[in-house]
């Protein structure tokens, strides 16, 4: 019993306790459920400390499936010395017939799956990486719930035929006018008068994200691959940031091939024999980066430009990643053109773009590696 050399252990996680199954690296071993451990930080601890003492020379192997429960047991059991992954639940085997599914059914499938190398392990973001990603989608949560309170405020004025004559909504002059308006109801003034101060706190809750995000993001050590990439035309602070909040270290891919497979933007296939059908993209991996992606695809449909705004982004930057902005740039504004006088579809030309988008912010963070190697190439801080 103590000759394995690995010990396959699958963990069903949930809130308040975890399910344990375990399989020894044995040919025909048979998985056997461990039973229910509390979900504390000192139960796992104890777990893992129970298994290397019944299997004093065996390496303990982890797997459990990513979910809402964060990444807290893979970084407790990693500091204790033990192999763990995680795993995305998307890419799990399933057999078309099964048709019960238990606790104690996942854990025991994730063990045995995991000893057959038929588990695929997605990356885990540093604590303070996933921090800024906290903060980066605390701010989108901020402005999507911005936009639906001013949406159920104009939805409220085009029931009651009020109009605004000005030319910028939501500026001060507009929200003056908003607290001015008196509606032909007590009870519908009532209702204008609980949208105002909402549309305001959230606004402010807004500004207040906003800047959080920019102090964070300076001191965050993806800082000089966030700057730099922002010398691409359609790419912000807030777009950079996101991407790679979400896609953590773009070094890893290799081609950038992988890359734009890993965000969704490359097309479906079903090809049998002699038959090959492409479909629509796949929408695999990370939708929030492959959203972030298509908006800044959108400003390639103009010609290629540089205008006072990338100008100053691309300040103090080393001249290859200038180059390889304005290179995709211009490739990108043609490509654009070609498939515009094609006859393509809207989406499917800014989807075209976006997928090449990410390649070139790919190599942009391959020359961030260079710039960290030679000191002369080295960014600086000061923000542009």
């Amino acid at each position: 019993m103590n000759k394995h050399n690995i010990l396959f252990i699958g963990l069903d996680t949930r809130k308040e306790f975890v399910e344990v199954a375990y399989i020894e690296d044995q040919r025909g071993a048979q998985a056997i459920h461990y039973g229910r451990v509390s979900s504390a930080k000192s139960s796992i601890t104890k777990l893992a400390r129970q298994f290397q003492s019944k299997y004093p020379n065996a390496t303990l192997h982890f797997v459990y499936e990513a979910g809402p429960c964060g990444y807290w047991i893979y970084r407790l059991l990693t500091s204790l010395g033990h192999c763990c992954y995680v795993i995305a639940p998307s890419l799990i085997p399933k057999k078309p017939g099964e048709k019960i599914k238990t606790d104690k059914r996942d854990a025991l499938k994730l063990a045995k799956l995991l000893k057959s190398e038929d588990l695929t392990a997605i990356y885990v973001p540093e604590p303070e990486d996933e921090a800024i990603r906290d903060l980066s989608r605390a701010r989108e949560t901020a402005m999507k719930d911005l936009k639906d309170a001013k949406y159920q405020l104009k939805a409220l004025q085009l029931r009651n035929n009020i109009n605004y004559r000005g030319t910028a909504n939501w500026s001060l002059k507009h929200l003056r006018w908003l607290t001015e308006l008196i509606l032909p109801h007590p009870s519908q003034q009532i209702v204008l008068q609980e949208y105002l101060p909402t549309i305001t706190e959230r606004i402010a809750r807004l500004k207040r994200l906003d800047n959080e995000l920019e102090h964070h993001v300076k001191n965050w050590r993806y800082y000089p691959v966030v700057r730099a990439i922002q010398a691409m035309r359609g790419v912000r602070l807030l777009v950079a940031t996101g991407v790679v909040a979400e896609l953590g270290d773009l070094t890893r891919f290799d081609p950038p091939r992988k890359l734009m497979s890993y965000v969704g933007l490359v097309p479906s296939e079903h090809s049998s024999g002699g038959k090959r059908h492409v479909g629509a993209i796949t929408k695999c991996g990370n939708s929030r980066a492959r959203r972030l992606l298509v908006e800044g695809a959108h400003s390639y449909r103009f010609a290629a430009n540089i205008s006072t705004d990338i100008q100053k982004r691309q300040e103090d930057l080393p001249k290859q990643i200038i180059d390889i902005a304005w290179q995709a740039q211009l490739r990108l504004c043609r490509r654009y053109q070609r498939l515009m006088h094609k006859g393509k579809h809207y989406n499917v030309i800014v989807t075209a773009i976006a997928r090449e988008m990410i390649a070139y912010i790919w190599a942009i963070s391959r020359e961030i590696v260079l710039v960290k190697v030679n000191p002369k190439l080295r960014l600086s801080r000061v923000p542009a």
